[in-house]
C-alpha cells in the first residue's frame, strides 16, 4: 500500500492582491461613468482602493532609497494624493496591472517630494548665509550647554557650504 502525499502549494501573500485591485478599479470607473451620465458628482473612491494606495506607498517608502528621509510621511501622503488624482488615467483595457501603474505614480511623487524638500533646504541655507549666522547662533552657555555641539555642527556646515559653493 503506497501512500502518496500531495503537497499543497503555499500561495504567496502579497500586501495588495492585483486581481482584486483591478476589479475594484473597474468597478470604481463604472460608477464614475454612471455618475457622469446622470450629471451627478464624482463618487468617492472606496476604502479598499484607499487601503491599497496606502499599502503600496508605505511599502515603497521602506525601499533603501527612501527609508532614511525625515519627511517619509509627507512622501506617502503625496503618493496617495497623486493616486487619487490620477486614478482616472489608469485604463484597464490597456493594462491589467494596476499595482505597477500606481507604484510608478507613487515613486515619482516621492521623487518630486525629495526635490521639493531639497530646494527648501537650500533656501533655508541661503537665508542663514545671507543673514549672518553669527547673530543667529549666539548662545548663552548656561542655557544651551547641552546643545552646544549641535550649534557647532550647524556652524561648521554653513561655513563648509560658504567655502565650497
Amino acid at each position: 500500500m503506497a501512500l502518496t502525499m500531495v503537497r499543497s502549494r503555499k500561495e504567496s501573500e502579497h500586501y495588495v492582491n492585483n486581481k482584486e485591485f483591478l476589479e475594484a478599479i473597474v468597478e470604481y470607473r463604472s460608477s464614475v461613468a454612471s455618475a457622469a451620465a446622470n450629471n451627478l458628482p464624482k463618487p468617492r473612491i472606496t476604502n479598499y482602493l484607499g487601503e491599497c494606495f496606502l499599502k503600496i506607498a508605505t511599502h515603497l517608502s521602506y525601499k533603501p532609497n527612501f527609508v532614511n528621509y525625515m519627511f517619509r510621511e509627507d512622501m506617502i501622503s503625496d503618493g496617495i494624493e497623486n493616486c487619487v488624482q490620477y486614478i482616472h488615467n489608469f485604463d484597464p483595457e490597456k493594462s491589467s496591472n494596476p499595482f505597477a501603474y500606481f507604484t510608478q505614480v507613487i515613486y515619482y511623487a516621492f521623487l518630486r517630494r525629495i526635490a521639493k524638500e531639497k530646494r527648501q533646504l537650500e533656501v533655508k541655507t541661503k537665508l542663514l548665509d545671507h543673514s549672518g549666522f553669527d547673530e543667529v547662533f549666539v548662545s548663552d552657555d548656561t542655557i544651551l550647554s547641552s546643545s552646544n555641539s549641535d550649534l557647532n555642527m550647524i556652524k561648521n556646515n554653513i561655513q563648509y557650504r560658504q567655502n565650497n559653493y
